[in-house]
Parts: structure tokens; sequence; C-alpha cells
């Protein structure tokens, strides 16, 4: 377990998660603001997590982590961080299912793992992207103190979206 606060529990993410994950790559939210990352099937996500999520936190020493509401034991969504070669600063993010949603979940866990990423990581500057039109995103973001600086473009291909930062 990496932290955790009043209402869920933040852990890293193991192969067995591939079924929440499953679910989660394949929200509507997910693949409009995220992306389709191709996750078909439960083996799917579980590659994609051993391949993927997984590796980072050896590799980078953080990455994304589960969110588990403690009341009921149940996954609701993820939050952690990742390094891009486009940016100057690791980069915050977060996506959590339907069942997880309006319930400052979001906010809670990611928050707690900003604080981790300060106190226990060290870092002194966190980014933050969005799509343009992920309004729940950018009040998300703004509410946890990063602030919009500017719109970019992460490759030469995609579509400008919005940077925050601490």
């Amino acid at each position: 377990m990496i932290l955790e606060t009043q209402r869920l529990s933040v852990r890293e993410m193991v192969p067995e998660d591939a079924s929440f994950f499953f679910e989660l790559a394949n929200d509507d939210d997910w693949k409009r603001f995220i992306g389709d990352r191709n996750i078909h099937t439960i083996q799917d996500a579980q590659n994609y997590l051993t391949e993927r999520i997984i590796p980072s936190y050896t590799n980078s020493g953080f990455g994304f982590y589960l969110v588990i509401e403690k009341d009921t034991n149940t996954p609701v969504g993820i939050t952690g961080f990742v390094k891009r070669e486009q940016l100057q600063y690791v980069d915050v993010g977060f996506a959590f299912l339907p069942i997880g949603r309006g319930k400052g979940y979001a906010f809670e866990s990611t928050e707690a793992i900003m604080h981790y990423g300060y106190d226990t990581l060290g870092f002194s500057t966190v980014m933050g992207i969005a799509n343009n039109d992920n309004e729940r995103s950018h009040l998300l973001l703004k509410k946890l103190g990063l602030k919009f600086e500017k719109h970019i473009k992460l490759s030469q291909e995609a579509e400008e979206i919005s940077l925050f930062s601490t």
C-alpha cells in the first residue's frame, strides 16, 4: 500500500487487477479523453498492466496506482504519475469508473498522491495535461493547485491539449 485517506486505499497495481483495468480502459470517458488502448480482453488488460503500468514502479520509482473504496473494498479508479519525454516534469493523471465519480474520490486520492510525490519522491513541480474539452479534469487540476500554462501538442500528429503546472 502506498497510502490511505479517510475513505480510500491507494496501492500499486498487480496483474490480478486486470478485470478492473479492462473495465476502466473500455469506459466511454477513458476512450474519449485518454484514448483507445486496444484492450479488448481481460488478457489484453493484464498484458498492458504487466508491460506498461507495473514496470514503471521499478523503472521510474512511481506510476499509476489503484484507488480502492475502503468501505466496500471496490476498485474505483487510478491516480498517479508518469514521466513523458515531451514534458519537463512528471505528469499527474487520474481516471475513475462511473461508480467512483461525483464522490470527491479523484480529488481525495490525487491530492494525497501529490503530497506523496512532493514529500516522498522529492518532486518540486508537477504538471498535468487534459484534452481541451475535458472540463472536469481542468477543474480538478485547478483544485489540486495546478494552473493552466498553455496549449501543447505531445507529437506532431496529436491534437492540441491543455498543459497545467504547479
